[in-house]
C-alpha cells in the first residue's frame, strides 16, 4: 500500500482538482460567430472542485488501496487503475522525514480541523524544499489520540471518503497539480484562476497585501457574509481563466466565498 501525508506542494488551499465531464455537445466559437459541433467525446460542461485548507494526500495518499477493514464501506478499485503519480517508498513510513508517520483516519475521526494556513508558516512546514516540518510549523496541537502536531500529518482512504474516491474512478484527477503560492484561501484561488497574486489594492486596517500582492484574506466584493474592506484589482494587465472564456463566449461561472443577494 502506498501512502503519504502533506508533503506534496498541495499546503492548505486546495489541494483537491475533480474535472468531471457530462456527455453531450462542445460549443466552438468563431469568427464568424457560435456554432455547435459534434465531436468524438463530446463535453457540454467542465467542472472544477477543490478543497480549501485540506491537502491532497489528506484524501488521496493510499489511492487506489483502501483498508477495507470489517464492516466499512468496502472499495475496490478496477483493474487498471494507475497509482497516484509522485507517492513511493521515501514517504512510506518509517521513511517520511517529519516528525509523525502519516497515519489513517477511520471513520469514527470524520471531523477534523483545518491545518494551520497562515503565510509564514506553511514557508515554515516547506522548508526550503525539505518539506519535514509539517507537525512543528502546521500541526494544531495534539490530536484526538494524542497524536503530535495533531491530525496534520492523518490521512482517509477509500472507506472513509468513499464518493471522492469514486469520482476519481469516473473522472479525472489532478495529482500533478501543484500550488506555487503559500498562504489561506484568497491567494490560493487567485493563483489558481490567474497564475500570479500581483496588482491588487490593500484591505486596510486587515494588511491582507503588500507592495500590492496578496498574502492575507481579504474578502470578496459584494460579500454580504462578512463586513470586511475588499481588496480590489487595479492592474489593468491582470488576466484569469474567466477572461479568456469571455473572449471565447463561454459561459462559466466561479463558487467561492461568500455571496451577494441579487
Amino acid at each position: 500500500m502506498k501512502f503519504s501525508d502533506h508533503l506534496r506542494g498541495r499546503f492548505a488551499r486546495a489541494t483537491l482538482l475533480a474535472s468531471l465531464a457530462a456527455a453531450s455537445f462542445a460549443r466552438a466559437s468563431t469568427d464568424e460567430g457560435k456554432r455547435e459541433q459534434q465531436t468524438q467525446t463530446p463535453i457540454r460542461h467542465l467542472v472544477v472542485i477543490f478543497q480549501e485548507n485540506v491537502s491532497f494526500d489528506h484524501y488521496f495518499a493510499t489511492y487506489p488501496n483502501a483498508l477495507n477493514p470489517q464492516g466499512e464501506p468496502r472499495f475496490e478499485a478496477r483493474p487498471d487503475t494507475p497509482s497516484v503519480n509522485g507517492l513511493n517508498e521515501s514517504l512510506l513510513a518509517p521513511n517520511n522525514p517529519n516528525s509523525v508517520q502519516p497515519f489513517r483516519l477511520d471513520r469514527s475521526q470524520f471531523e477534523t480541523a483545518d491545518q494551520d494556513h497562515a503565510y509564514g508558516d506553511e514557508q515554515g512546514a516547506y522548508d526550503n524544499g525539505l518539506m519535514d516540518l509539517f507537525v512543528e510549523k502546521v500541526g494544531r496541537g495534539d490530536g484526538p489520540n494524542g497524536e503530535k502536531g495533531g491530525q496534520v500529518m492523518g490521512y482517509f482512504d477509500g472507506n472513509t471518503v468513499t464518493a471522492l474516491w469514486n469520482y476519481a474512478q469516473h473522472f479525472a484527477m489532478s495529482d500533478n497539480s501543484y500550488s506555487t503560492v503559500f498562504g489561506p484561501s484568497t491567494p490560493g484561488a487567485l493563483n489558481l484562476v490567474s497564475g500570479q497574486t500581483h496588482g491588487f489594492t490593500p484591505d486596510l486596517p486587515f494588511a491582507v497585501t503588500a507592495a500590492g500582492t496578496v498574502f492575507g484574506d481579504p474578502q470578496p466584493a459584494g460579500d454580504i457574509c462578512d463586513t470586511r474592506d475588499s481588496s480590489m484589482s487595479v492592474d489593468t494587465n491582470n488576466r484569469n481563466v474567466g477572461d479568456l472564456l469571455n473572449e471565447k463566449g463561454i459561459t462559466w461561472g466561479w463558487f467561492n466565498g461568500g455571496f451577494r443577494n441579487w
